[in-house]
């Protein structure tokens, strides 16, 4: 979920934001929508970055759960569509859903406002970057065939050199 490194909410606008690049006074952004609309924002906007946000958790005081692996078990869960609308929902719906994915999550410190919140952040996010819920194994096994083809192609070059080497003519010494 590093992509989460880069996608904020900004304070008093909805929807979710790709963070560009700095500026002087702020950073510009752009939507997270098909329209792709750029705009700067200013430095004492409020932007909350998605990777810094986390849900907090019964378990203990300071147990929170980070929202990219809340987003991953509410996608294991509900699969990219939900059975219910996050802004039409009853609070009742919403603390039903979020308990049937976080059975441990804290009813005290999580409101429905937050829930709604995640739930809308989780659909932006489904729409307009599938591929932000991939597997991660599949990514890795790559990796791995790079791996163990890097050794036996280093095996075969030697082999050959030495071949080459045995096969080449020697030079005989010349004496005084």
């Amino acid at each position: 979920m590093e992509l989460l490194n880069e996608i904020a909410h900004i304070s008093g606008k909805s929807g979710l934001f790709r963070v560009l690049k700095p500026t002087r006074t702020g950073v510009i952004v752009e939507t997270l929508d098909a329209l792709k609309q750029k705009s700067v924002v200013s430095g004492q906007t409020r932007i909350s970055v998605l990777k810094d946000i986390s849900l907090y958790l019964d378990d203990h005081q300071d147990s929170t759960l980070p929202l990219g692996d809340l987003f991953q078990l509410i996608h294991s869960v509900c699969q990219g569509s939900l059975n219910i609308e996050p802004k039409k929902a009853s609070d009742a719906e919403l603390f039903g859903l979020l308990a049937s994915i976080v059975p441990n999550y804290d009813s005290d410190r999580v409101y429905a406002s937050d829930i709604k919140k995640i739930l809308s952040w989780y659909l932006i996010l489904v729409t307009n970057t599938p591929d932000m819920f991939q597997t991660a194994p599949a990514a890795e096994e790559p990796k791995a065939e790079k791996v163990v083809k890097a050794p036996k192609a280093a095996k075969e070059v030697k082999e050959a050199t030495e071949e080459k080497a045995a096969k080449a003519p020697k030079k005989a010494k010349a004496t005084k």
